[in-house]
């Protein structure tokens, strides 16, 4: 393994994640926590799309959806996905890929109670994913739903977090003359000891 510091040192990918975003807040002008999730559907054909990461604990990441959403009904078909966090200010990246399971327990229901009312309403009324006759149905939707709910709506049943725990974490910053810096971190889903790599640029 090459030496690594700077921005690379540390023994805790995860420490290494929560730093690099935590300078992304100060520097990107909007969300600085969007991820491009990429998940495979039964044909293994490729999706990706924008989700905001909401948590990085001491071995997992966290995102929150719709459990009937097209990302969380391939990710439960698969068990893994992937993602990169990329930040322009910085000219760095994360890239993750891994197993998932659901977090469908007390941080979820903190998650969705930190909410916006129509944040949460909204979750309620979107059958994410399915296709919608119109902005009036999805509206009158979510009238039927707060009337319904009232002010203070539980976590949907079909709503909760999707933890995606690493088997691989490269870390990427901009070099000069395109020579890029490149760290990779990998282990099986045993959770064994981290092998560090050097990639080339």
């Amino acid at each position: 393994m090459s030496e690594r510091g700077g921005i690379f040192a540390g023994d805790d990918p995860f420490e290494i994640a929560r730093a690099w975003l935590a300078e992304a807040k100060a520097s990107e002008p909007n969300d600085p926590n969007a991820i491009a999730l990429s998940t495979v559907d039964a044909d293994g054909l490729p999706n990706a799309r924008m989700v905001l990461l909401k948590d990085i604990e001491d071995g997992a990441f966290v995102f929150y959806t719709n459990y009937g959403s097209a990302k969380a009904r391939e990710i439960e078909a698969a068990g893994k996905a992937a993602f990169v966090l990329h930040w322009k200010s910085l000219r760095r990246q994360i890239r993750v890929r891994g197993l998932t399971e659901r977090e469908e327990g007390e941080k979820a229901d903190a998650y969705f109670k930190s909410r916006s009312l129509k944040s949460r309403l909204g979750a309620w009324a979107s059958r994410q994913s399915e296709p919608l006759d119109s902005r009036t149905a999805l509206m009158a939707e979510v009238a039927t739903v707060t009337a319904r709910l009232g002010p203070n709506p539980p976590r949907p049943p079909f709503w909760g977090g999707i933890r995606i725990v690493p088997t691989e974490i490269e870390f990427w910053a901009d070099g000069a003359f395109r020579l890029h810096d490149r760290f990779r971190w990998r282990r099986d889903g045993t959770g064994a000891e981290w092998e560090i790599q050097r990639l080339n640029p």
